[in-house]
């Protein structure tokens, strides 16, 4: 037996770890675009990313190495550091070696980078960034909000999971992402933290496992960025584990943010679940969830609320899977409009059907009655503020 519980802490709940936020003049008005993450103990790593070819800088620097341990990440906003060759690469290092000269008790430096595509990196303002870190600092709340770009909110998260034997141990993490948001390993970086005594195999399998139902299952836009990051670093110092609740803890810290991460979409109002069950298997089942939730046709009709139980059949079919419209059922919450061929859709259900998608959360299940495949996936509505965020981006 075990407790999960939800704690205040972030990314620095964990026992060693540090982090903060600062400015370093990449965002106006002196908004805070660089953060730190640090541990008094070496850590090792589990990562995933981007399943975009044009991967960006800093994943290819992290990659060379190979397996290693480190103790440090340095983030920075509004610039990608992507599609910047080989120079994307020399700025890294540099940047690095200023970070090592200046904190000797860091070893293995990690970069990470969110923000404009194609754009040499700022890496003068960078290292004022850099010397303004102290590395003794607690504050999740600064580094969630540095790292955002678009976002309208910061993302943070942490728990406590407490042992039969009365021994815990923690996890917590910061994230970004609103907009080029696709279920691809999604547009969005992760970072998350724990003392838990686990290697990096064991959260390696963990979190693989893992992000298919979380991070992977979310979709704002349909667009998969070069710099999708999830690092989960492990240093060990609470000296317990339990792997069956690590991985409902990790998991639970992850819905969290990803599911954040669709509310937060740009100009987005509705966070919408996608229930898939009945399939002949659960790949099918997944196929017609992200499916739904990366259609233009729902996403517009989420944004006009209008209960258009056409646009998800039609999905399902284009989707590939195995359907039949005989067998296949739709629901809006507990509002059934479509039942095995029986349309449902009179007035008085398309008035509550309506009602529901008022709503800030609901969800759309879909019984494709030919099995027992299962998959939930999310995503949100589309509408006019996406469109003038991503018209002007780059200005």
């Amino acid at each position: 037996m075990y407790k999960i519980e939800s704690i205040e802490g972030g990314v620095c709940a964990a026992t060693g770890f540090f982090a903060d936020g600062v400015s370093a003049g990449l965002k106006p008005d002196g908004a805070k675009d660089m953060a730190f993450i640090y541990s008094d103990t070496l850590c090792e790593i589990a990562s995933v990313f981007t399943t975009n070819k044009m991967t960006a800088a800093p994943i290819r620097h992290f990659r060379r190495y190979g397996r290693f341990e480190s103790n440090f990440v340095v983030i920075n906003a509004k610039n990608a550091n992507a599609m910047t060759g080989d120079a994307g690469m020399e700025c890294i290092d540099d940047v690095l070696a200023v970070a090592s000269a200046r904190f000797r008790e860091i070893h293995n430096p990690i970069m990470s980078s969110t923000g404009v595509i194609g754009v040499p990196l700022p890496i003068e303002k960078i290292k004022v960034g850099i010397r303004k870190f102290n590395l003794r600092v607690k504050n999740s709340n600064a580094a969630a909000a540095a790292i955002m770009t678009t976002d309208r909110f910061a993302k943070q998260t942490a728990v406590r999971v407490t042992l039969e034997d009365g021994s815990s141990f923690h996890i917590g993490a910061i994230a970004k992402g609103a907009g080029m948001i696709n279920p691809a390993m999604a547009t969005m970086l992760c970072f998350i933290t724990t003392d838990a005594n686990c290697n990096s195999e064991a959260m390696q399998a963990v979190l693989n496992n893992v992000v298919q139902r979380t991070f992977n299952a979310i979709s704002v836009d349909g667009d998969t960025s070069t710099n999708d990051t999830v690092l989960l670093l492990s240093n060990k110092q609470s000296h317990c584990y339990d792997a069956t609740a690590f991985q409902e803890a990790l998991e639970q810290v992850m819905l969290y943010l990803a599911k954040a991460m669709v509310r937060d979409g740009e100009g987005a109002s509705k966070l919408v679940t996608y229930d898939i069950t009945g399939a002949l298997n659960d790949a099918e089942a997944q196929v017609a969830a992200k499916a739904l939730s990366t259609s233009l046709l729902m996403k517009t009709a989420l944004f006009g609320e209008d209960p258009n139980w056409g646009r998800v059949a039609s999905t399902i079919g284009a989707s590939g899977i195995a359907c039949d419209e005989k067998r296949l059922r739709i629901a809006f919450d507990d509002v059934c409009v479509y039942d095995n061929g029986v349309i449902s859709f009179d007035e008085t259900m398309e008035r509550r059907a309506a009602e529901v998608m008022q709503r800030n959360a609901f969800t759309i299940s879909c019984d494709i009655g030919l099995g027992k495949g299962h998959f939930q996936a999310y995503g949100c509505d589309l509408g006019y503020e996406y469109v003038k965020i991503n018209a002007d981006y780059r200005t």
